[in-house]
This record gives C-alpha cells, sequence and structure tokens, in this order.
C-alpha cells in the first residue's frame, strides 16, 4: 500500500485521513520516527473504517487495528483504536501515539515478536527509545 510514489532518503511524510484534533503534531510524529531508525517512511493516520479495510485486506482480520507496518515503508496508525486503547490502558494519547510510531517503525527495521525471545528484544528497545522523550514503560499498565 503505497501512499506517496516517493520519498527523499530520511524524510518521514506525515498524512492525515482524520481531523488532526486530538493527534500528536507531525513534528513529534517525525521525531519519534526517526529516533526509531525510519528512513523514507509515510506516516497515515486514519479512521476506523479505512484501518478495519485495512487490516481486513492485509491481514485478514475484521476489525481496526492501532498501526500496520508496510514493507513500502508505509506505517498507517488509527487514531479511534489508539485513543480508545491510551483510556483503557491509563496512559496519555501522546505517549500511546509515541510507542505505536516507535513499535511500527521497529517492525520496518526487522523487530518481530512473534517469539518470547523476539518480543523481550523488541520491547526493550521500545522502552529505551521511549524514555528518551520521557514517556513511561509502555507494557506497565496503570
Amino acid at each position: 500500500m503505497r501512499t506517496t510514489p516517493t520519498l527523499q532518503k530520511n524524510s518521514v511524510v506525515v498524512q492525515y485521513a482524520v481531523p488532526r484534533r486530538g493527534v500528536p503534531g507531525a513534528a513529534a510524529l517525525r521525531t519519534w520516527a526517526r529516533a526509531a531508525g525510519a528512513t523514507a517512511i509515510t506516516l497515515k493516520i486514519v479512521g476506523a473504517r479505512e484501518g478495519r479495510r485495512l487490516n481486513r485486506q492485509f491481514r485478514k482480520k475484521e476489525y481496526a487495528t492501532n498501526v500496520l507496518s508496510f514493507h513500502s515503508g508505509d506505517i498507517v496508525l488509527c487514531h479511534p483504536v489508539i485513543v480508545r486503547e491510551a483510556r483503557a490502558q491509563g496512559k496519555s494519547v501522546r505517549a500511546h501515539y509515541a510507542h505505536l510510531v516507535v513499535h511500527g517503525v521497529l517492525h520496518l527495521r526487522g523487530y518481530d515478536h512473534a517469539s518470547k525471545a523476539q518480543a523481550a528484544q523488541m520491547e526493550q528497545r521500545e522502552i529505551r527509545l521511549l524514555r528518551r522523550f520521557g514517556f513511561g514503560n509502555p507494557y506497565e499498565l496503570k
């Protein structure tokens, strides 16, 4: 799913398919993505309908998910899901966005959580990166 034709090296493009109210600004999204090692990616913020459609199309799941990473360099973040999860987990929407941007970029860089060992490695990397921005451990729920 390519949302932009070509990207410059080290560019992080942010696209909004939802109203920007409640979504962190593009500068913050870019900063978090670059900290995780993003190069030439597009972050697209979508609503529930598009999130559900993409999850159905690419993962055969009938619900909107929080983040989808594509080998093309696209990362799709579903705003309503992120807001709902942040509230349920007792964290700020901003902190949850930071976590999911980092998580999505790490997937593009080859990190995975298919096994316990892989998950532990990926989670530790996420925790270290998020700490740089003053965010707590995203896996410790309040």
